[in-house]
């Protein structure tokens, strides 16, 4: 099962964006049709054979026959994209044109023309991005409710008019027109950090960690990357936010699925590769002007992987970026974040008195981390009452069993 699952996030989009490239925008829902079909066969047939030994190439080549099926069956109902029609008209070109479209260059043109067709200016800015992830990332509706906190059947009713936008555009976006992808490049880099993100510190019911969904976040990153168009200094910052963030996933969780703190994390579990990339990354995206979101937050994460340890951790600049960062985007949990180093610089009773200041705490009366912060330093000033009080609320807050088992753990040791 998790296999299938994991098949899914990471080839869904890929084949919705190749299908829609083929079928035109208007017929979206045929795309989704033929993937969902391909996947049905698919758990059909390996429940008896067995999962093949490349199962990537295997939903490739049946989502292609499934494509090539359907075009036989509506070639003449459907008006397909303007781009292919021609090619679709015979039964002699229709083969060849799958193929064409299904190549690698063919299958990584059409996510990133999905990605930018996804964020269409009609569309609010949220719901571009939950279009992302729900297209190209493989999110059912449930889960992209989630990720914006919103109940499943209002998001359902967002998408479906989300996709008539889409259709009413009859084909993908074209990354011919610099000023054009320039000024969608800002939403589909957001919807990828909130990708990333959902998969590194997420609201899941199901678990606190989503190694696949930070993986699928760096792949369409790295899409961005490969084209002359989308390599900005804000795309290096944010490939280099996601691999030094991603290099530290090794060290998250104990042998048992225990959640681990930064400052009890082994170090060496850190993946060096991973922070050596996203170190080059860094370096790239100095080499703009602009200065995003992404930069101060790589520029913190780049300060963790410098440190040997905690107490080598050079909390004094990552307390500056933090307020650098309140100037750019200032929030609540910015806020919280940056106490917490103020606290590793200051000491606790400094944390204390930070958290007191944030503005719209209100805010952050739902997030199991506030109070858990809070319980820290409580703990450090060895007021155990007070700890245990604010673990507890913060228990009564948490989301997934991993963060039950952290917050109950620190409540025994409160």
């Amino acid at each position: 099962m998790e296999l299938e699952e994991h098949l899914f996030r990471r080839e869904a989009g890929r084949l919705v964006a190749v299908l829609t490239g083929l079928f035109g925008t208007q017929n979206l829902a045929l795309a989704e049709d033929v993937v969902q079909d391909a996947f049905i066969r698919a758990l059909e047939t390996w429940k008896f054979y067995g999962v093949p030994k490349n199962p990537s190439a295997w939903l490739m080549t049946t989502a292609k026959r499934r494509a090539l099926d359907a075009l036989r069956r509506q070639g003449t109902a459907r008006k397909f994209a303007p781009e292919v029609s021609r090619l679709l008209e015979s039964e002699w070109t229709r083969a060849p044109a799958l193929d064409a479209a299904f190549d690698a260059g063919g299958v990584t043109d059409t996510q990133l023309r999905m990605m930018f067709s996804c964020v269409h200016p009609k569309l609010p800015a949220e719901t571009q991005i939950a279009l992302i992830l729900h297209l190209l990332c493989g999110f059912g509706t449930d889960e992209t409710a989630a990720a914006f906190l919103k109940r499943p059947a209002a998001m359902e009713k967002r998408l479906a008019r989300a996709k008539k936008t889409l259709a009413d555009s009859r084909e993908l976006f074209e990354l011919k027109g610099a000023g054009d992808v320039a000024s969608r490049l800002p939403a589909v880099l957001r919807a990828l950090y909130l990708l990333f993100n959902e998969g590194y510190h997420g609201a899941s019911p199901q678990t606190a960690i989503r190694q696949e969904l930070c993986h699928e976040a760096m792949r369409l990153a790295s899409l961005l990357l490969e084209n002359p168009l989308t390599t900005t200094p804000p795309a290096h910052a944010l490939a280099a936010l996601m691999d030094l963030d991603a290099a530290r996933l090794p060290a998250r969780r104990s042998a048992g699925g225990d959640l681990i703190l930064l400052v009890d994390q082994d170090r060496s579990l850190w993946d060096k590769g991973l922070i050596d990339a996203g170190l080059r990354h860094l370096a790239l995206a100095a080499q703009g002007e602009e200065m995003t979101v992404y930069h101060i937050e790589a520029a913190i994460a780049a300060e963790h992987a410098a440190a040997r340890g905690i107490r080598e951790t050079d909390w004094g600049a990552i307390v500056s970026l933090y307020e650098t960062l309140m100037r750019i985007q200032p929030s609540p949990v910015v806020a919280l974040n940056r106490a917490i180093a103020l606290a590793q610089r200051d000491g606790p009773r400094a944390g204390l008195e930070e958290v007191g200041k944030i503005a719209d705490r209100e805010r952050l009366l739902r997030y199991p981390f506030y109070f858990t912060a809070i319980g820290e330093f409580e703990l450090r000033l060895k007021n155990t009452f007070k700890a245990r009080k604010a673990f507890s609320t913060a228990l009564r807050l948490a989301r997934n069993p991993e963060e039950r088992r952290f917050l109950q753990e620190r409540i025994a040791r409160s």
